[in-house]
């Protein structure tokens, strides 16, 4: 079995290489492959425990996920991440759960539910990937990226509470409302406390190598004990994620550079390995339904796919509109008088709101309050057609497989039911939504322009605070080393920028009879750069720059602060 775990592992990386060099759908060739090379004779039957797949796979990709999310962005895009995570699933399950009761009576109204639990939740992958090679809003590829976080945690809460009405534990509305309200707190709880447990020791210890080591094993921890405690292990391994995404950037910067490649590896080997194994698994699930039951399961799957992408583009619109009214209605409030106190308050509690006339400010508390809330019609075109599903819906289909509860034909048709789904959505959208894109005239135009506004303020900034930080290592320097070293300073200083540079200024100092040291103006560079990255930060916190520009920004700095630290390594008699 080890073996044929490996070659199942290998195979799927090497065509997802294919597929991802040719710029095809990895996921879609991954598990059409597999599916061909199934019906080969000498290709042995590969089985695992769906439940053991799904508490290894789950984890770290939600917390690879996490990490690249935006929290600002995440927060202000809540409403409609809120509704598309919870809401829509639950109307989802619903929906497929009365059909597929309807269409195959065998499974049960719970096992109906539990199918519509187990497709109901979009993976935001294949979409997010699309949305960056075509230049989609931020606006919008936030909306997708949260909405993958938190329906994950709303379809497996569903899942459980069918699974248990299956095995015969009795559960009301309101106690199922109960269960999600615990495993929200709990699962928010545990993964708040690994989070800045994390946080801390990625401050405390410089060796990336521990804190990478720390940084795999975290989600798994995080995960299993909220699911011990009842809680949701989905929401705790989010909740650490988007906590130490958060704060990443006020970590060494050899952190950030380890993680990074290692989290996008460990997500292709593991999406890869789902979708292959699932290739692998349906040719066998097919053959023990039997040939009176194919043609029933195909129907299910069809109306279920069916309802899976009507109900997504049923429930935006209505859902959008509405909120776009009751925030009319709460501007017209406003504009009556009824809130008009707001604006003194902010304007006494705030220097950054004290700038603006009452008008000015009106519209920024506007657009701070809504700024989730501004899609426009073609804005929710692309996101109601963006409902590919995947490795979730694959891995808790084989879970459901395994319960004891289900017969065996009902489980199967679970199983082929979520195949179809899943590779019916990679298909019809995957492959048709960049042409929707493209037609209706997406990009991130407004983004560039609003980034390009930022960015000048953000260089006024930093422009202002590097001359008092200079202006303070200076007077330092005065006393350190006298008058005669200060031309040296000057120098250096204007260079400070080009850190080319630095490697031949420092040559000369150390040169001289001059006392400061290739130490001493490495250590002016990093300050200049940590410097930067303080107002980075600061703007980031306010809301004045967006974070995906802000960690853009810190990566180049990062890639300075590594091209001194190279040098440094690499000069005479500093070598190992």
């Amino acid at each position: 079995m080890d073996a044929e775990i490996f070659y199942v592992l290998v195979g799927a990386v090497v065509v997802a290489a294919i597929a991802r060099w040719r710029g095809w759908p990895a996921p879609l060739l991954v598990t059409v492959v597999a599916l061909a090379v199934s019906f080969l004779p000498f290709v042995p039957e590969l089985r695992a425990d769906g439940h053991l797949l799904l508490n290894l796979v789950l984890p770290p990709l939600l917390y690879s996920a996490a990490l690249d999310v935006s929290f600002v962005g995440f927060r202000r895009s809540l409403p409609q991440i809120r509704r598309l995570g919870i809401w829509l699933v639950l109307i989802t399950a619903i929906a497929v759960g009365l059909i597929a009761w309807w269409i195959f009576p065998d499974l049960g109204l719970p096992g109906a539910l539990l199918l519509g639990a187990i497709v109901s939740p979009p993976d935001a992958v294949s979409a997010a990937a699309i949305g960056r090679k075509l230049g989609l809003p931020r606006r919008i590829m936030t909306v997708l990226s949260g909405e993958s976080l938190i329906n994950d945690a709303t379809s497996l809460t569903l899942y459980r509470v069918f699974a248990a009405i299956l095995a015969g534990a009795t559960v009301s509305v309101w106690g199922g409302i109960w269960q999600f309200v615990v495993a929200v707190a709990v699962g928010v709880g545990i993964g708040l406390v690994f989070g800045v447990a994390l946080h801390q020791l990625r401050m405390r210890i410089s060796d990336p190598v521990v804190i990478g080591t720390f940084g795999l094993l975290a989600p798994f921890g995080a995960y299993a004990i909220a699911e011990h405690l009842n809680g949701s292990g989905v929401l705790a391994v989010v909740a650490m994620g988007l906590y130490v995404g958060f704060n990443a950037p006020r970590t060494d910067y050899t952190t950030r550079q380890q993680e990074k490649p290692i989290w996008l590896s460990a997500d292709f080997l593991l999406e890869s390995f789902v979708f292959a194994y699932i290739g692998l698994q349906l040719p066998r699930v097919v053959s023990d339904l039997g040939a009176e039951s194919i043609g029933e399961i195909l129907l299910l799957s069809g109306a279920v796919l069916v309802v899976v992408l009507i109900v997504r583009p049923l429930f935006i619109f209505p859902a959008n509109a509405w909120a776009n009214f009751q925030d009319r209605r709460r501007l017209a409030r406003w504009d009556r008088g009824v809130e008009s106190g707001e604006f003194q308050k902010r304007q006494k509690q705030s220097r950054r709101w004290g700038q603006y006339t009452p008008d000015e400010l009106r519209t920024q508390i506007v657009r701070e309050r809504m700024a989730g809330l501004q899609l426009t019609w073609k804005d929710n075109a692309v996101i109601s057609w963006a409902g590919m599903r995947g490795v979730v819906t694959l891995a808790t289909a084989l879970a459901a497989a395994d319960l004891a509860t289900l017969d065996e034909r009902a489980s199967h048709a679970i199983v082929v039911v979520a195949f179809i789904v899943t590779v019916g959505t990679l298909l019809l959208q995957g492959l048709t939504l960049p042409m929707l894109i493209r037609r209706l005239g997406i990009a991130s135009d407004v983004d560039h322009a609003e980034d390009e506004k930022a960015l000048a303020a953000v260089k006024e900034r930093s422009r202002t605070a590097g001359k008092a930080f200079l202006a303070e290592k200076r007077v330092e320097w005065e006393r350190k080393y006298g008058e005669v070293d200060l031309s040296i300073f000057d120098a250096f200083a204007k260079r400070m920028t080009r850190v080319e540079k630095d490697t031949d200024e420092a040559q000369e100092v150390e040169d001289s009879v001059a006392k400061p040291s290739y130490d001493d103006l490495v250590a002016l560079s990093k300050g200049w750069l940590q410097v930067r990255r303080e107002i980075l930060l600061e703007e980031r916190d306010k809301g004045n720059l967006d974070e995906e520009v802000m960690r853009e920004l810190i990566a180049a700095m990062d890639a300075e602060e590594l091209a001194m630290d190279t040098r440094g390594a690499t000069r005479p008699g500093e070598r190992a």
